[in-house]
């Protein structure tokens, strides 16, 4: 996904570090040699879906880390399902920047972690049904690309990404227009581009006009299983459908058997329970505490 590149990222990383790490790491100063060396495990303590392994070269190589190059090999990809107890990396370097890099890096893994394993949890409860679970823009903000990109390594499938690259006209709208057959007409003429329109309607009536007006999706928000039903035997294939609004993972599958196309979620990024990590460090047995060489191994791709 392009937009996980550039200076965005970095800047995270930055404000991450810059929360965290400060000027120094006070304790680890005042008890340990900058030259001694460790290894560590990122232990995973649930089972899930994984995302964010990406992330952890770039934060161990972050420039105000003075240069310390951490060794990192993943023994997972994003995207693998893990369980309790799996290690999912190893680490070697010095002690200090490993425990500069751990929370850092453990928020982010388990933020981006937490959202790919309750999107895959929606995505299992469909499975074998003709339905595309999506996320919505209900993201932490600065994290939106982050957070879209961890719903797509869980199985599901990005909205729109913001206000600028799609037409989705919603209850705030209307107020300043006629109405759901009048806003949808007057974006059809002012459009200058080719852009999907869709629009959110709360009942049949709304669902009539959107339908006379030639809107591409149509969102139901806020029906029942019952209305969902109705609205789509009005529908047919005259326009996409999307359900929204009160959908959990224990109605979930009854709205997908419905046979709408697409059932969007805000819970994905505003609700996901973050998946938890723990970073175990050990020293080698034939460490020397006054004088530990540096490791000469490179960080693997």
């Amino acid at each position: 996904m392009t937009f996980l590149k550039g200076t965005h990222l970095d800047e995270l990383i930055r404000l991450a570090f810059e929360e965290d790490v400060g000027q120094e790491d006070v304790t680890s100063g005042l008890l340990m040699d900058s030259n001694l060396c460790a290894k560590a495990e990122v232990v995973s303590k649930s089972e899930g879906i994984l995302c964010g392994l990406f992330l952890l070269e770039k934060i161990s190589a972050w420039p105000e880390l003075n240069g310390a190059q951490l060794a990192i090999k993943s023994e997972f990809q994003d995207g693998s399902f893990i369980q309790k107890g799996d290690v999912v990396v190893r680490i070697q370097g010095p002690l200090q920047t490993i425990l500069k890099v751990e929370r850092v890096a453990l928020n982010f893994l388990g933020r981006l972690s937490g959202i790919a394993t309750l999107t895959h949890q929606f995505v299992k409860e469909v499975k074998g049904l003709s339905v595309d679970i999506l996320d919505t823009r209900k993201t932490t903000p600065g994290f939106r690309f982050l957070e879209k990109y961890a719903v797509k390594i869980g199985g599901g499938k990005n909205h729109r990404f913001g206000l600028y690259d799609g037409v989705l006209i919603k209850e705030n709208h209307l107020i300043a227009t006629q109405g759901v057959k009048s806003a949808i007409e007057t974006i059809h003429k002012k459009l200058k581009k080719k852009m999907t329109v869709e629009v959110e309607v709360k009942n049949l009536k709304e669902v009539k006009e959107a339908l006379e007006a030639k809107a591409d999706i149509i969102l139901l928000d806020n029906f029942s299983v019952s209305d969902v039903k109705e609205a789509l035997a009005l529908i047919g294939k005259r326009a996409l459908t999307e359900v929204s609004g009160g959908i959990h993972l224990q109605n979930v599958r009854r709205y997908a058997q419905t046979g709408v196309n697409r059932i969007s979620i805000g819970a994905l990024t505003h609700s996901a329970p973050n998946f938890d990590f723990s970073l175990l460090c050990s020293l080698p047995k034939d460490i020397n505490l006054k004088k530990s060489p540096r490791p000469t191994t490179r960080p693997s791709n």
